[in-house]
């Protein structure tokens, strides 16, 4: 069997990460989206010499190229198979209590994009697929081929935030069945029409984007996964989340604005009834955005957002904070 190549993947917002999550000697962190490894092998480094790594990934083979990327640092991290939506289960079963640092980069590696066989681009033709653990049972194809029209266009909207998506769904079902990625380019195309060398982005990008959060419940993962970051830090510990579009952003935002306020209580309400207790502080009163040079080097870090948060003590969990 040929051993994975190292991953070209280049680790988004790096620097801003490691200062973000106070990278130190010592340290326990978990980086709960591995992918390429980057940002896993850069804290493993600025955690050296006796810092441990935990690392979750859905993809084993993203697992098999950090394992290579991170081999400097054997015997100091952990990886397991998994989804982050499960971490704090995952983290009990490796034997951590507890984080100084927590790290969710949710964008997608390079690796998973440029592998046409994953479905998640229609640069070029692969099956219909999107699927991040390739064992999954769900894929595109079920959805584009399955799927109620109705409901197909409410996903398109609600997840891919396209405002075509009645018409880009009924094209859809009337080209089904679909079964690779420029088949249903071609078809979304068609549908919205225009010049499409005057677009910015691809007619078929919001509908790609929509049904690979379907597929991989990247949402819903996402809402899971944040409550039992902060239950997973010490005192004193740092959150740092990267999202890559509105959606995912929108919800990291309004978390920790919620998780930061010692009142929780709707507008209008006389006095406090919630009992909310502040549970963290905001690091990031803006999110942190990448720079033109880094953008330059990794067009694909254009989009990146991180917000960043740190774990109150108990004693001044009655400390509100803003976003």
């Amino acid at each position: 069997m040929t051993a994975p190549a190292l991953a070209a993947h280049q680790p988004v917002l790096l620097a801003e990460v490691l200062e973000g999550l106070r990278v130190r000697p010592g340290g326990d962190h978990l980086d709960g989206t591995l992918g390429g490894g980057g940002h896993a092998a850069a804290i493993l480094l600025s955690s050296a010499p006796d810092g441990r790594l935990l690392g979750i990934d859905r993809d084993p083979s993203a697992i098999a190229r950090a394992r290579l990327r991170c081999a400097p640092h054997v015997g100091r991290f952990t990886f397991k198979h998994g989804s982050f939506g499960d971490m704090a289960r995952i983290a009990a079963d490796a034997g951590f209590a507890g984080f100084d640092g927590v790290l969710l980069d949710l964008g997608f590696s390079s690796d998973q994009v440029d592998d046409p066989l994953r479905g998640f681009s229609f640069a070029s033709e692969g099956p219909l697929g999107m699927r991040l653990d390739p064992g999954a049972d769900l894929t595109a194809a079920d959805i584009v081929n399955g799927m109620d029209e109705h409901d197909l266009a409410d996903l398109l909207y609600e997840l891919g935030e396209e405002r075509r998506s009645r018409r880009i769904a009924r094209a859809i079902v009337a080209a089904r069945p679909l079964s690779t990625t420029t088949e249903l380019a071609a078809v979304v195309a068609g549908a919205v029409g225009g010049n499409r060398a005057r677009r910015r982005i691809h007619p078929a990008t919001r509908t790609f984007q929509a049904l690979r959060i379907a597929v991989n419940d990247e949402l819903g993962q996402l809402e899971r996964a944040l409550p039992q970051a902060v239950d997973l830090l010490r005192p004193g510990g740092r959150l740092a989340v990267i999202s890559f579009h509105s959606l995912e952003d929108r919800i990291v935002k309004h978390f920790i604005k919620e998780a930061a306020s010692a009142c929780v209580c709707p507008p209008g309400v006389p006095e406090c009834r919630c009992d909310h207790v502040a549970t963290v502080s905001v690091v990031t009163r803006r999110p942190v955005r990448p720079t033109g040079r880094e953008v330059n080097d990794n067009p694909r870090a254009r989009s990146a957002k991180l917000r960043v948060a740190e774990r109150l003590p108990a004693q001044d969990s009655d400390m509100e904070g803003h976003t």
